[in-house]
């Protein structure tokens, strides 16, 4: 049973200055302990946390006494109950949250329970942004048409989501075509350094799930999987080891010609080559003051990439000041803190750079992509390898585009985005972009047509201050139109490249590129003809675009002709510092801010069009291929059945290092020959309707289809063979993954999966824990274990 807060003694009060009180807070100096003056910061939002939650039930006072303790406990691996203040869901991963919710009221009901104790107990808020698609670009009208699409396809998806944002309490779902969850619910509005209760007590914000952005801003957040998150939803704290800190030192400033994205991208490598894998990363130094919020964002939003749980940057002057510009209400001493581990980075020494072709932490600079390009069609395939044979790394690929003649080469861009949380929030690199855009039209260079070219900005923000720069019109000419308002193409959602295009790259196995502001370019998920996919600032992508290879050499040869025919050159296009500061301040004002948030209430007319039922149980529907009872609670007793054994299994695939939870459970398109799309068509779904993984993800027979269903899936056991298949070891048939599974399920055998180093990493980990259960059996027992080696 919970007991009495024993830390009720240093419950202080926080007076105002003119009478009255703000609230309650636990005064951590108050515990007279000089123990916590050397914690780094992201652990005393821990120990706060685990304070204010002390029950001597959920939270022990012996796990405080752990955090306090953290330089001596953090080495030994010790555990603690971490308590989040709210939880912060995107549609991809939100929908089979609300799934899972909506099929424990009906178990609720079914055992004789109250089924409306099932609702979220802290607060949760679901932003639908990755449903939207690419599929129509470089036009006026491509946010209405892309939007009209999204709402055609995902109509059931959304009906659901709204129906669970009233049956439901503690939950705001905000309807598609506002943001991207990142951006506009974790860094612009929603997160606070401060927030409170309806008590009136103060804590420390921290935050779950999907949105490492706001750990830029001093708050504490981190992404996890689906399952995690509804365990933090329904009031259960989760149980996470005591993380490292690596402190991580900044210094001097960034050179003109260099970007946030090219700081990033080599804050990422760093730490992938230093390891940070469970540990939190707490930057300081006088460096820090040189780095805008944005800045600092765009690092903490890659925390994924460079594989650490929070890349923090305590609250300073400048956090402050940012609480401000965006309507919120207001210089803290720097102390000496005590890390685990320690780098340092120069940031002078930053150089231009992008990332690839297949990993976010593959860094090359700039100066070196042309080399590295060749020495990347040389190697045997891998992570920096294509094995494309020297004769034919010259090959033309011609085709017609429309009537036109045209060409394709290894290297050749066909997607140039301008996409993802990650860049799309940082007015610099945008409004750099559209400096380059700018400079580009009036020398008269043009993107060829075939180049899929597309902006997808994080909020409406981005186009209000793109709109009174009087700019957008130039990423216009180039072909960079708006088409919607959330993730698209570091998702997958990418949308089909032209048939013409497609052909010449299939027919002639073509090394095709493309080129985002993304933070994600793991094999096959930004498309699944584009085998090379760079990571690079917004500036970048537009300069690749009008280059229209990634086989060049920026200092030496030219981007195109004007004109005048005279050509043009990488630094012609290239915004400095200073034109892009004088952008930025005359274009960003904070009523954008204000202008944008009051959106929220008002939503869109389809999403207020859609009708749902007022039933606090969800009544499933048997035809639906988006949104499907799951099997986890059919047969529920109030007993537990204990644990399976695993016995005589067979290997079911054979990996080596680095499987992603893309490579487990892709989030893009559904391969027009893979099980999910035999599933779709037989049940009515035309091709151009499969939608995506991603946006399928309420479907748990679409989703166990899909396990394992990349593209790019390299299994040990067909010796060599790219693809989602298998070998059946009892009869030596190579199969998908899943009908291979199926058959071993069907024979009652077990299976397992040998897989390497960072088996698992990256987002979206619901499913990737749920699809190879449910391949491993169909009566929901675990028997697919995944064995390191």
């Amino acid at each position: 049973m919970a007991a009495q807060n024993a830390f009720n003694t240093i419950l202080k009060t926080l007076e105002k200055p003119d009478g009255g009180e703000f609230g309650k807070y636990y005064c951590l100096p108050a515990l007279n302990d000089p123990r916590i003056d050397k914690l780094p910061y992201c652990i005393k939002i821990l120990l706060e946390s685990a304070i204010r939650n002390c029950d001597e039930f959920q939270v022990k006072s012996k796990d405080v006494e752990k955090i306090i303790d953290w330089e001596n406990t953090s080495p030994k691996q010790v555990e603690i109950p971490f308590m989040p203040a709210r939880v912060l869901l995107q549609d991809a991963t939100g929908v089979p949250a609300v799934v899972d919710l909506a099929c424990m009221r009906d178990a609720m009901n079914k055992l004789g329970g109250d089924s409306n104790k099932i609702n979220p107990l802290v607060p949760v808020d679901l932003v639908i942004d990755h449903s939207v698609q690419v599929d129509v670009a470089g036009s006026e009208d491509a946010v209405q048409a892309n939007m009209e699409l999204e709402f055609q396809r995902n109509k059931e998806r959304f009906a659901f989501l709204k129906w669970g944002s009233n049956a439901f309490d503690n939950m705001l779902v905000v309807p598609p075509g506002l943001g991207i969850v990142h951006q506009f619910q974790g860094r612009e509005k929603e997160s606070h350094t401060v927030t409170d209760d309806e008590l009136g007590l103060a804590w420390t914000q921290n935050t779950y799930l999907h949105t490492t952005m706001i750990d830029g801003l001093g708050v504490a957040g981190w992404g996890v999987g689906g399952i995690e998150a509804e365990a933090a939803m329904l009031g259960q704290p989760m149980s996470m080891v005591l993380p490292g800190v690596v402190g991580f030192k900044l210094l001097g400033k960034l050179r003109d010609d260099v970007t946030a994205t090219d700081l990033v991208l080599t804050v990422t490598q760093m730490l992938r080559k230093h390891g940070v894998v469970g540990k939190f990363v707490e930057f300081y130094g006088e460096g820090m003051g040189e780095l805008s919020l944005a800045d600092r964002a765009t690092i903490a939003n890659m925390s994924p990439d460079y594989g650490a749980t929070m890349g923090f940057f305590p609250v300073d002057h400048l956090t402050l000041q940012y609480l401000q510009l965006t309507g919120r209400s207001d210089e803290t001493p720097q102390i000496e803190k005590v890390y685990s581990s320690y780098l340092e980075l120069k940031l002078e020494d930053v150089e231009p750079c992008i990332s690839g072709p297949k990993r976010p932490h593959d860094r090359v600079p700039l100066q070196e992509m042309k080399a590295d390009w060749h020495a990347c069609l040389d190697n045997r395939v891998g992570f920096k390898g294509f094995a494309i044979p020297k004769e034919s790394q010259n090959k033309v690929a011609k085709f017609s585009f429309h009537g036109t003649p045209a060409e394709l080469r290894h290297g050749d861009v066909v997607i140039a985005a301008i996409t993802s949380c990650t860049n799309t929030s940082n007015p610099s690199v945008m409004l750099g972009a559209a400096v380059a855009a700018k400079k580009a039209c009036e020398l008269g260079l043009e993107v060829k047509p075939w180049i899929k070219t597309s902006l997808a900005p994080g909020s409406g923000v981005v186009t209000r201050y793109l709109q009174k720069s009087g700019l957008q019109k130039y990423l216009n000419q180039l072909g960079f139109h708006i088409v919607g308002y959330g993730c698209t193409t570091c998702i997958g959602n990418s949308g089909d490249i032209d048939e013409s295009v497609a052909s010449a790259i299939s027919e002639n196995d073509m090394v095709a590129a493309a080129v985002l502001s993304g933070n994600r370019n793991f094999e096959g998920r930004v498309h699944p003809l584009t085998r090379a996919n760079y990571l690079a600032s917004p500036p970048l992508v537009v300069a690749y675009s009008l280059a229209g290879t990634v086989d060049i050499d920026f200092e030496k040869e030219p981007i195109g002709k004007g004109k005048d025919g005279k050509e043009i050159f990488f630094r012609d296009i290239w915004p400095s510092s200073e034109e892009v500061a004088n952008v930025v301040q005359s274009s960003l004002l904070p009523d954008m801010f204000k202008a944008t948030y009051q959106a929220i209430t008002k939503g869109n007319p389809m999403w207020n069009e859609l009708s749902v039922p007022s039933s606090n149980l969800y009544a499933w529907d048997s035809t639906s291929t988006y949104n499907h009872e799951p099997p986890y609670f059919k047969d529920m007793t109030m007993s537990p059945p204990g644990p399976h054994r695993v016995k005589d299994a067979y290997c079911l695939l054979n990996f080596g290092d680095s499987i992603t939870t893309d490579h487990v459970s892709p989030a893009g398109s559904i391969h027009k020959d893979s099980p999910a799309a035999k599933f779709l068509l037989e049940h009515g779904v035309d091709r151009r309707d499969f939608n995506s993984y991603g946006s399928r993800r309420g479907n748990d027979e679409v989703m166990a289809r899909g396990t394992f269903a990349n593209i790019r899936l390299v299994n040990k056991l067909l010796e060599g063979e790219v693809g989602p298949k298998t070998i059946h070891i009892p009869t030596g048939e190579k199969l998908s993954v899943y009908d291979a599974a199926m058959r071993y399920n069907t024979a009652g055998q077990d299976t397992i999966i040998l897989a390497g180093a960072e088996y698992g990493s990256g987002s979206s980990r619901d499913w990737a824990a749920k699809g190879p259960m449910m391949l491993a059996s169909l009566d929901n027992a675990f028997s697919d274990v995944v064995l390191r080696v």
